[in-house]
């Protein structure tokens, strides 16, 4: 080898060594924010609504990022899929809190999760904002608790008083899962609202997660002639409800109410037609008009080639409330600050609407009652509602 093809050799390797020398020095200089994403994308019903969230806050993200909205941070998320598992939730929450020293949290899906690893970021004082959980009592766990998910308790009573106003409602029956503290909190708050209005409980029944046949239950319903079903479940067993209730002659003039975790796109294309009619509240909804839910709605169907559901609507804003804490605090490492200054964030103009948080960190956001046109597959706005 001659002396001229060393050097040029050893000046290409040099040459090496200084590009990527430059690229670790420009890495090392980025600041990276890190934001743990905990949703269900198995684990049966759940993964309905995580996969929605999980979509959403990547696509928030990705056009944050574009933007170099926060002055130079660069939000990363470090996605983990709980399977539906509780137990998974709190071993995912504490390699993120101890292992990948994440800044904040967003998520779980569900609130069974919720009440077993939120504690455990609020003990390290980590940030989490759900968007799915509705459960009572999730933002009692601390402070450092946030959603975007307005609990049942805020939404269920004004969608069972336009049902029975609409409808003349008086007789009721309930139906709800047993083992899910999202189900079992939908129908204590179910019964409250139906006590409150003094209607006649005329039947209750349940059912375990895993079912799939609840023709026995709704055989007992339809003897007991209500003149509405109110439903305390998961929008996979929503939609075999609303099926099974048709395939078994249930009178259409009898009406399903159903609760947050029902409002999913997946409704439709599980229960189709059946869902015709199906009364729920949300604080948004695809054909919502405003200017930041449009452009929410077209980038989503860009991105993902389909409408996106309230749980995705929720995520989003959650995404972009996170982001902007992480943009006032201007750190990356400091989750209390980050807390404080999600803490302070008020008229929020988000694809929910305007809104703050309340004394409990959950959102103001305006109940708005829909209605599920399974033939279209959308939910729409409830007439005079």
């Amino acid at each position: 080898m001659s002396f001229g093809l060393m050097s040029r050799r050893r000046v290409l390797a040099l040459g090496g060594v200084a590009v990527l020398s430059g690229s670790s020095a420009f890495a090392q200089s980025e600041r990276v924010a890190k934001v743990g994403l905990v949703q269900s994308t198995t684990g049966g019903s759940a993964a309905l609504y995580g996969t929605e969230q999980k979509q959403a806050i990547e696509l928030a993200f990705a056009e944050l990022n574009a933007g170099n909205t926060l002055n130079g941070i660069r939000l990363q998320a470090l996605h983990s899929d709980d399977g539906a598992d509780r137990g998974q939730t709190v071993n995912i929450f504490q390699r993120l809190i101890r292992q990948d020293k994440v800044i904040a949290i967003l998520g779980p899906t569900l609130s069974n999760s919720a009440f077993a690893a939120d504690p455990l970021a609020q003990q390290a004082g980590i940030p989490v904002i759900a968007s799915s959980n509705t459960a009572p009592n999730v933002t009692k766990i601390g402070d450092f608790i946030f959603r975007t998910s307005v609990p049942e308790d805020q939404v269920f009573p004004t969608v069972l008083s336009y049902a029975v106003k609409k409808h003349g409602i008086k007789r009721v029956a309930l139906i709800y899962g047993l083992d899910d503290a999202l189900t079992r909190g939908a129908h204590d708050v179910q019964k409250k609202a139906v006590a409150d209005l003094k209607l006649e409980q005329v039947g209750i029944e349940s059912y375990q997660r895993g079912d799939v046949d609840f023709s026995a239950q709704l055989t007992k319903i339809r003897a007991q002639n209500p003149d509405a079903i109110i439903l305390g479940t998961l929008a996979e067993e929503a939609a075999a409800i609303l099926r099974q209730a048709r395939q078994l002659g249930i009178d259409n003039k009898i009406v399903f109410i159903g609760c947050n975790a029902n409002i999913s796109a997946k409704l439709f294309e599980l229960a189709g037609p059946a869902a015709n009619g199906i009364i729920v509240g949300a604080t948004w909804f695809a054909g919502y008009d405003s200017p930041r839910s449009k452009a929410f709605v077209a980038a989503y169907q860009k991105r993902y080639g389909s409408t996106p559901d309230i749980y995705a609507a929720q995520g989003y804003d959650a995404a972009h409330l996170i982001a902007e804490a992480i943009r006032r605090a201007d750190s990356v490492t400091d989750s209390k600050l980050i807390r404080n200054k999600l803490a302070e964030i008020t008229d929020f103009d988000g694809v929910l609407g305007k809104f703050s948080w309340n004394a409990d960190r959950d959102i103001t956001a305006q109940v708005k009652v829909l209605i599920g046109d399974g033939n279209s597959k959308i939910f729409v706005a409830a007439p005079t509602a």
